[in-house]
């Protein structure tokens, strides 16, 4: 027999936010659940798994479209993984693009702070390339 919760728990049990399960309710990435007998929604494991499996993809920064396609692959567990390998390889071209940028950003404020000259701000060198971004030494940020 499947056991049901209220939102407060499934909230306590899941670390998703009441407002955002009744969002995901809403977009359609999670059904609208059973109601009580006071109207009030009922979750229960399947409905749990499903808002965990969410914020673990949200975590991982996937945006809700691939999260969508990513639930359709699960509800049907007998098709091939490749549309599944597509979206994490997407979203690892992703993470490796802002890795780079953040590089580079971290690369120019290092010259940023290793030309300051720690005198006076007409001559500092932060405020110089914060004011005019052409004097960065990356475009890449």
């Amino acid at each position: 027999m499947t056991e049901y919760f209220p939102i407060g728990e499934a909230t306590r049990r899941t670390g998703v936010k009441a407002p955002t399960i009744r969002y995901y309710e809403q977009i359609g990435l999670l059904p609208p659940p059973p109601r009580s007998e006071g109207n009030r929604r009922s979750y229960g494991d399947i409905d749990l798994r499903r808002l965990a499996f969410i914020r673990h993809a949200r975590e991982l920064g996937f945006e809700i479209d691939a999260i969508r396609a990513l639930l359709t692959l699960q509800d049907d567990p007998d098709q091939p993984c490749a549309t599944a390998d597509a979206i994490a390889k997407a979203r690892l071209a992703e993470v490796e693009q802002r890795i780079r940028s953040l590089q580079a950003l971290k690369v120019e404020l290092e010259a940023m702070v290793e030309g300051c000259s720690h005198g006076r701000v007409a001559g500092c060198r932060v405020i110089e390339v914060l004011a005019a971004h052409c004097k960065c030494a990356h475009s890449e940020h």
